[in-house]
């Protein structure tokens, strides 16, 4: 399973993500459980193709992010942290798709993860239209100054189409 950690919120041409992505490897997916904004889209795309979805969601959160029908199978947790423990348990891999906030917050604890020992899973950008490029220069500015190692700097690949993402993760996993 590949976790996409993304938005609720945003205004992202899907179309430049290429929501077949997942259901044509034969990727199952773990998100954050909403329905709405980005999460609902790329759900739905999953699980139509035919493919298992398990939206990891706090209670509190359930309100505001699920509006009508829940995709594929819901299971609610208590906060932020056992989501992120629940998510992380069922991942392959983590692929950040543009977002805010929640999105960030979520990217650089995996990472942070990766870094630390706690995982060994690869972590990807989908870096539409060049939207991570300053996040990029700034891991890179860390790698300079000496805040980040070069080899942790590898933890993240990114790349501007889904097809390469996933064409790079897939021989991150196969190395590992």
């Amino acid at each position: 399973m590949v976790v996409i950690i993304l938005s609720c919120n945003g205004q992202v041409d899907f179309r430049l993500i290429n929501k077949h992505f997942q259901v044509e490897r034969n990727i199952d997916l773990v998100y954050g459980g909403g329905s709405i904004g980005l999460m609902g889209l790329v759900s739905q795309a999953v699980y139509d193709g035919g493919r298992h979805v398990l939206g990891v969601i706090p209670k509190t959160l359930m309100p505001r992010e699920i509006t009508g029908e829940t995709v594929g199978e819901v299971k609610a947790v208590s906060g932020m942290h056992q989501r992120k423990a629940e998510m992380a348990r069922q991942a392959d891999a983590f692929i950040a798709l543009p977002g805010g906030y929640g999105t960030l917050e979520e990217l650089l604890e995996v990472i942070t993860w990766a870094q630390l020992g706690i995982h060994d899973k690869p972590v990807g950008l989908m870096n539409v239209d060049g939207y991570y490029n300053s996040l990029l220069s700034f891991i890179d500015k860390a790698v300079d100054e000496g805040f980040i190692t070069p080899a942790a700097r590898h933890i993240i690949v990114s790349a501007h189409t889904a097809q390469e993402l996933m064409c790079l993760l897939e021989v991150q996993i196969f190395l590992a």
